[in-house]
């Protein structure tokens, strides 16, 4: 998630403070200047939140390999308001799909968040590769099967429309908007059932979803059960710390991310840090590794609606600057690879081992610069995603794919302010493994 503006100002300082309070033995790849840049091959256009851009920004991406002509594979993206995106791997549109309407003018209109794919779903017309997306407008999950046959539509909604919301029990709930937020796909390997584990906004809820296929095709889920994260923690001098928020807001869960390998769940709390835990949600979460402002006091002003920070006390990690976001998985043949954090508070990319036993070592980072001056890098990235896998002449050894947070050059909006513009950026993959291991 974006942090909200009232809440930037203090964003900024309490990173500010972190990096003056860096011991001066950090080693230098835990500083975020030391980091080697990667840039952009292309870029999807830009998206504007506003009337004329209906609504529209970038959020979170995931890409579908072609099985039979990876050259034509694609990106599902979100859009919040403006729905979903799906892209070629040369950055163009390929087709729009708007989020659903308000059930009336006065309820909370269609706002899809994060994507994930399945592959194989098992349907009532056979099994299909789908997309998952979290719609946080109405508090539900949608389904679009993937068809390689259908070049200009590729996605089609085969959501069951009996569906029920996720968390909320009625309309003026959903328009409360704590609604279904973060998501991540997941298939059983011993029953052979696929599920979404769904974050819950401004919450620290999890929630566990089987997809269920209907007699008419479509696709539905039931709930199988719910974790809790913390949202206050002993510090080690005795006291008890939660970050600065809202009044009635919690410390909430967008990146997620399943490691096929073992079943384990990746979650970012956003002020916090990376949770590891079982994706059946059984099992106590272990928290992998923390944001740089864990344990700075905060103060919320009603008047300014801002947090002014206080001290740091020098309990929080060294790599991830809040909020932690964009959780992907980078797999290897041999079982090995990285789990990927988007470190939004300082543009950076944080990368761990996969293994458990290492208890998931950081391994090096990186930053997505600017190619050029029409092709800008990512700044506060939300969502990415990355594949492993030989894509054609144009990315031969995978790629990844981020959200840029801050898209330039600003466009203005005729009144003399600059239009907010978000979009991806397509990396090649081989770059970003090269510059990992000359680090």
């Amino acid at each position: 998630m974006h942090r909200s503006p009232r809440l930037a100002a203090a964003t900024a300082l309490g990173g500010a403070l972190a990096a003056l309070l860096v011991p001066a033995s950090t080693p230098a790849q835990a500083r975020p200047s030391a980091l080697p840049t990667v840039t952009p091959t292309a870029e999807t256009a830009a998206l504007y939140d506003d009337e004329a851009g209906q609504n529209s920004n970038a959020d979170d991406p995931a890409i579908w390999r072609n099985p039979t002509d990876p050259e034509r594979s694609l990106v599902v993206a979100t859009a919040k308001e403006g729905g979903l995106r799906v892209y070629g791997l040369d950055a163009k549109l390929v087709q729009s799909i708007p989020a659903p309407a308000p059930p009336t003018a006065e309820d909370a209109p269609g706002r899809f968040n994060n994507v994930d794919l399945v592959h194989g779903l098992r349907t009532q017309a056979g099994r299909a590769d789908v997309a998952v997306v979290s719609d946080r407008g109405n508090d539900r999950l949608r389904i679009y099967r993937i068809d390689r046959s259908r070049t200009g539509h590729p996605l089609t909604d085969i959501t069951d429309p009996a569906v029920a919301p996720v968390f909320s029990a009625n309309q003026p709930e959903i328009n409360e908007q704590r609604t279904a937020y973060g998501l991540a796909t997941w298939r059983d390997k011993r029953s052979g059932r696929s599920y979404a584990l769904v974050s819950r906004r401004n919450r620290t809820q999890l929630a566990l979803l089987e997809l269920t296929p209907t007699e008419h095709g479509t696709v539905g889920y039931k709930k199988i059960r719910t974790l809790e994260l913390p949202s206050s923690f002993r510090l080690p001098n005795g006291t008890r710390w939660s970050p600065c928020a809202e009044p009635d807001e919690l410390p909430q869960v967008e990146g997620m991310v399943v490691d096929p390998g073992n079943g384990v769940l990746y979650a970012g709390q956003e002020d916090i840090g990376i949770w590891r835990m079982r994706a059946d949600l059984t099992g106590k979460p272990v928290l992998v590794d923390k944001v740089k402002e864990y344990g700075v006091p905060g103060v919320y002003d009603k008047e300014t609606e801002e947090c002014t920070p206080g001290a740091d006390p020098g309990y929080g990690g060294k790599r991830l600057a809040a909020d932690v976001e964009g959780l992907t998985l980078l797999q290897e043949d041999d079982g090995d690879g990285y789990l990927m954090a988007s470190s939004q508070g300082d543009n950076t990319f944080a990368l761990y081992d996969r293994e458990i036993d290492d208890e998931n070592e950081y391994e090096g980072g990186f930053r997505v610069g600017h190619a050029s001056a029409t092709l800008d890098g990512s700044e506060k990235c939300d969502g990415a995603a990355v594949l492993n896998e030989p894509l054609g002449d144009r990315y031969p050894r995978g790629l990844l794919v981020v959200q840029d947070g801050h898209e330039t050059p600003a466009v203005t909006d005729g009144a003399g302010g600059d239009r907010e513009a978000t979009g991806f950026k397509f990396v090649d993959l081989g770059a970003v493994l090269d510059a990992v291991d000359d680090e």
